[in-house]
């Protein structure tokens, strides 16, 4: 007997559907599977058998032929054991009722006891299926809320095999879908942070361009002696970014369960994500990549924070990988018959000592380093990448009467009010602009036309480009971040105050910064 079973497989940050076909044949012993599937899918064989076994069903002892349609796009993952399990006792009639199967999308990795384990990429594989107008989609319990965000689709979450084959023999009976209310969960933690910007003492310039490079979407990075508070600050980052829209959400969301990066149980991430590898990372795992392509840690920050903490201890060709991704906003993964995008917006911010010592432009403690060691050090960083690095913000230690003195400090809840009026701000002057949301994402031809100067600020740019010896790709930088400036402030026009306070963010732009 001939049984066709409705699945699904993950490519990217989407799903396209898969049918498992079972065929039950009289002669013949081994069984077999067809359709480009891996090594896991070969190995589901065992766990089904197993399975079956394990739960009072018989395995055949003739012939069964698996094949996965389409047959040219390889199949990857244990995803798969529960339809094929189901396609097997269908085919060998030990499930009577198959009319209802056509009206499922069923997925799971079993266990040799029959028990259900977490697949990958539920989220996308629910929506798929609701494309695809089913009744209904079948996944371990374990991913039911995740899977349930999706409405108009009954999602069932299933612990054993058993609770699947008891559903469809009894009348699609048994089983109760999944309710998710997702607007009250999305926003209910939107603004239930652990960390807050009140926590630190002092530090109000550092602060002040945390909540600029917020505000604008900047890449920033930290440059400051061991113990001055860099990480400490970086962390505190996403609490002061506006909250992620539902749209923002859900795109976040389906990166991180194909990821398998949600925990058990999860249902919609409704904060922005915040990364931060070790400096020992490959580049396919920065940017995504693998036999099979994998989300890599730019698009893990996806609508949120990529840290990189000690950015000269990163491998050159692990930065410069990142290159392309922060212009384009998105990762492709190329292989021989297919290329997957995986979307990367993120903002960069990093931190790093400035020299090997720690110690140079230290206000109080002496570099010990040799001649030439801090240019050598911060070589490390290419240029082109510090291009794309709009703030260079230097962090100096907090003194004593600063760390001793309780006084308020400025919360985080604060800073955001301001973030969020300024993204606005932005939203309204670039709605006409597609894949354009903020001030660090501007063209140079939109430079020109959004970041006019007068004559007073012009007489000042050049006078700090000519005494500072600034290079010429901080003049746009520098542009963009007065812009910033000016929004935060509800400046219609750009003051030459605004530009003098974005000068001091260029200092690794500075002739004679690094001695």
């Amino acid at each position: 007997m001939l049984v066709k079973i409705n699945g699904s497989a993950v490519y990217g940050v989407t799903a396209i559907p898969i049918i498992i076909e079972v065929n039950w044949m009289a002669s013949g012993k081994d069984p077999m599977i067809v359709g480009l599937p891996d090594s896991a899918v070969k190995e589901s064989l065992q766990r089904v058998e197993n399975a079956v076994r394990t739960n009072g069903f018989e395995m055949p002892r003739t012939r069964v032929v698996v094949n996965m349609a389409p047959a040219d796009i390889k199949k990857s993952g244990t995803a798969f054991d529960l339809p094929i399990a189901i396609g097997i006792l269908a085919a060998t009639e030990q499930l009577q009722n198959t009319e209802a199967l056509a009206s499922y999308v069923i997925m799971g990795e079993l266990s040799l006891d029959g028990q259900l384990r977490a697949v990958k990429g539920a989220l996308p594989i629910a929506i798929q299926a609701r494309k695809q107008d089913f009744k209904g989609l079948i996944v371990p319990k374990v991913n039911a809320r995740e899977a349930g965000l999706v409405n108009q689709l009954n999602v069932y979450g299933v612990e054993t095999i058993k609770e699947v084959v008891d559903f469809f023999e009894n009348g699609e009976k048994g089983l109760t879908p999944v309710v998710v209310n997702t607007r009250e969960e999305f926003f209910y933690s939107q603004y239930n942070f652990e960390v807050d910007f009140a926590d630190v003492k002092g530090q109000e310039n550092i602060k002040r361009a945390l909540e600029i490079a917020a505000a604008g979407g900047h890449n920033a990075v930290l440059i400051g002696p061991p113990g001055a508070g860099k990480t400490m600050l970086a962390r505190r980052l996403p609490t002061i970014l506006p909250p992620l829209t539902l749209q923002e959400a859900l795109e976040t969301t389906k990166i991180h369960s194909v990821a398998g990066k949600l925990p058990e149980n999860a249902t919609l991430i409704s904060r922005r994500p915040f990364r931060s590898p070790h400096h020992t990372i490959s580049d396919v795992a920065l940017v995504g990549g693998g036999g099979v392509p994998q989300p890599g840690e730019i698009s893990l920050a996806h609508n949120g924070v990529l840290f990189l903490d000690e950015l000269p201890e990163f491998k050159r060709s692990v930065l410069e990988v990142m290159r392309q991704p922060m212009e384009e906003r998105r990762v492709t993964i190329s292989r021989a018959k297919l290329a997957i995008d995986f979307p990367a917006s993120f903002m960069l911010i990093a931190s790093m000592n400035p020299c090997p010592c720690g110690f140079h432009n230290h206000p109080e403690r002496e570099c010990t380093c040799a001649p030439g060691a801090v240019q050598k050090y911060l070589n490390r960083i290419s240029g082109p990448l510090l291009d794309r690095i709009d703030l260079h913000v230097e962090v100096t230690p907090v003194h004593f009467s600063e760390l001793s003195i309780a006084k308020p400090e400025k919360n985080s809840a604060e800073i955001r009010e301001k973030v969020i009026r300024a993204r606005e701000v932005q939203a309204e002057r670039y709605k006409q602009d597609e894949g354009i949301y903020c001030n660090a994402q501007m063209s140079s031809r939109q430079l020109n036309e959004i970041c006019r100067i007068d004559q007073a600020g012009q007489l000042l740019l050049k006078k700090a480009m000519e005494k500072l010896n600034l290079s010429a790709r901080a003049y746009d930088r520098i542009l963009k971040v007065s812009r910033t400036i000016a929004d935060l402030e509800g400046s219609e026009s750009i003051k030459p105050e605004f530009l003098a306070e974005a000068i001091q963010y260029r200092s690794l732009d500075r002739e004679g910064w690094a001695g």
